[in-house]
């Protein structure tokens, strides 16, 4: 059985969860969750979060333990980008892009 949690419109760009995203993905879900404890980033507490939501949700919707959980997969999609100016000299702009993303995590039984 597989349970998801997703968290959308994250404030961090695609590509750094995805370097955060390889380290948890295919371990169990206290054996990722220890290791990106300990990676200095916040895209490690972002995963972390969604991967401790799916992990709950199986827990309560479908008792089933904790200590038998897998990170089956994870999924970084691109959200929306926030996009903005920053004047510069001689009247041009150049563009500030704020990009965000979506988080879904999968986390299902050894079977």
């Amino acid at each position: 059985m597989e349970v998801r949690a997703v968290a959308k419109y994250v404030g961090i760009s695609p590509q750094k969860l995805c370097l955060v995203a390889e380290i948890a993905r295919g371990k169990g879900v206290a054996e990722a969750l220890a290791l990106l404890r300990f990676t200095p980033t916040p895209a490690a507490r972002a995963v972390a979060k969604v991967i401790k939501s799916a992990a709950a949700n199986a827990e309560n919707n479908f008792q089933i333990s904790p200590t038998e959980l897998r990170v089956v997969n994870i999924f970084i999609n691109q959200g929306a980008t926030l996009k903005r100016v920053r004047p510069q000299a001689r009247g041009r702009v150049n563009p500030i892009l704020r990009h965000s993303s979506h988080i879904i995590a999968v986390v299902g039984t050894e079977e």
